[in-house]
């Protein structure tokens, strides 16, 4: 297995830093965060202020492309939160893929509760098979991500989207965190069902809490040791079933800064799995981490 990050979990980060700061811990590639909408100065925050995003340009696709590639970290893919149906954004970022050196773009499922069911997921498989066709002529693998509030919260029902397709040109990122909010299933049970469509995992924790006025429980994100999920054993079935590919970290967790996070994550998973030392830095790295780097 590969470890890599998603750069959304490290809002205070630019690019350049989240780039040294993953090739110094020992990251071997990064998912991208891709958005018209950068985060800017002020408190940093997952969803409404990151720093750590890639706006979908050529030139800042290419030019993050030369930075990843002298820091020796792979680009693991690009997720733009696409809509279901936008063919013409699935295309852009196919393309997008070709300047960026990878061959796996991120895609969800329609949002749940929005009509009724059957009509959104007879929508997604009409969508998903246009999506391979355009993987097939650009040679970009498309990942359809099992996530809480769509109709694709477990791997049974990600399957009852893609699983007609070929898994070479669609395939499913499992997400267990995502899988205690909604959509749980047995871990095993999950990676049978997704099978060959198995494309990429994202690892992170859970946990409920009682809100202090009452009512419903309530999820939160917590560090990577410290929640519902046990992550040793999820890693050890993946390696298990032959798991080969990329386990992705999606720490949205606020314990910890995120250079701290990025180092913490690391050791953990590496405590508990084997997985390959990230390539060696450059000569020229070290020196320009230790002094901070340059900025972006």
């Amino acid at each position: 297995m590969k470890l890599g990050v998603y750069s959304a979990c490290l809002p205070e980060l630019t690019p350049h830093q989240a780039i040294q700061a993953a090739a110094e811990t020992g990251y071997a590639g990064i998912e991208w965060r891709i958005s018209h909408e950068v985060g800017s100065a002020g408190p940093a925050d997952f969803l409404t202020n990151n720093r750590c995003t890639v706006r979908p340009t050529r030139a800042e696709i290419r030019d993050i492309r030369r930075r990843c590639d002298r820091a020796g970290v792979e680009i693991i893919g690009l997720n733009a939160y696409l809509e279901t149906g936008d063919l013409a954004g699935v295309e852009q970022m196919m393309e997008l893929a070709a300047d960026a050196g990878t061959a796996r773009m991120r895609l969800l499922a329609p949002a749940a509760g929005r009509g009724d069911f059957h009509a959104s997921l007879a929508r997604a498989v009409e969508f998903f098979g246009d999506v391979a066709v355009l993987a097939g002529r650009y040679g970009v693998r498309a990942l359809l991500e099992m996530h809480q509030r769509t109709i694709c919260p477990s791997a049974a029902l990600a399957m009852r989207v893609v699983g007609h397709l070929s898994p070479e040109l669609v395939g499913v990122i499992y997400d267990p965190g995502n899988a205690v909010v909604e959509g749980f299933e047995e871990p095993e049970m999950a990676l049978q069902i997704l099978g060959e469509h198995l494309a990429h995992v994202h690892i992170k924790n859970v946990a409920f809490e009682r809100p202090g006025d009452g009512g419903p429980w309530r999820h939160r994100w917590t560090p990577m040791d410290d929640g519902m999920l046990d992550v040793p054993r999820i890693l050890g079935l993946l390696d298990g079933a032959g798991y080969r590919d990329w386990v992705s970290v999606e720490d949205f967790s606020a314990d910890r800064s995120s250079a701290e996070a990025l180092a913490f994550n690391a050791a953990y998973l590496r405590s508990h799995a084997s997985f390959p030392a990230g390539p060696p830095l450059p000569a020229a790295l070290p020196a320009v981490l230790a002094a901070g780097g340059e900025q972006r």
